[in-house]
């Protein structure tokens, strides 16, 4: 279900118009936090070419890193789904929460108590000052839809997501959802 206003937990799906923006284009956003001072979201599908493990090398695992947005590249971010593992989680909504203590995060994953379906790692976030999200919705640049996968968005296949929500939008989005990222390459 799509709506207009924006709230903690929601998906920003970006339009098909958003083509020469390399951060957000085809990105689907979860909106951690969403105030009257701003938003805070995490692109859930575009991985980078990284591990936890190539940032963190004490922490052997694979699991992807994902690109959250433009803001503090330098800076590592989770989302998970297991608050009563990780202490300090703020809760988005819908069973997802949002960082906590890294050092129990570590052990976790190290002990393989965790695993890449309870948790997803991002470098930077997606932020927007207050009142610039809204104006970025007036000009069609995104569609805010209910987070109907819940806590499961964490496993959400990140390939074919932006095609699938393209589909569901159903209209014109439909057109989209077999165009090439380039439409250079069409």
């Amino acid at each position: 279900m799509t709506s207009t206003t924006p709230k903690k937990g929601d998906l920003l799906i970006a339009e098909p118009a958003i083509i020469g923006d390399v951060s957000f284009n085809r990105s689907i956003v979860l909106l951690a936090d969403h105030t009257e001072e701003g938003s805070i979201g995490f692109i859930l599908n575009k991985p980078l070419e990284y591990t936890i493990k190539d940032l963190i090398p004490e922490v052997e695992a694979a699991f992807k890193v994902y690109n959250g947005g433009p803001v503090e590249q330098d800076n590592l971010y989770f989302i998970h789904k297991v608050p009563n593992l990780i202490p300090n989680s703020i809760e988005i909504s819908l069973g997802i929460y949002w960082g906590g203590d890294f050092k129990k995060v570590a052990e976790l994953i190290t002990n393989d108590t965790i695993n890449e379906n309870d948790i997803r790692f991002f470098l930077g976030y997606s932020g927007w000052d207050s009142n610039q999200l809204e104006d970025e919705l007036k000009a069609n640049s995104w569609v805010v839809s209910e987070n109907v996968y819940e806590k499961n968005i964490i496993e959400k296949d990140y390939v074919s997501f932006w095609k699938e929500k393209m589909l569901e939008l159903g209209g014109e989005y439909s057109i989209w959802s077999n165009a090439p990222e380039n439409p250079n390459y069409n």
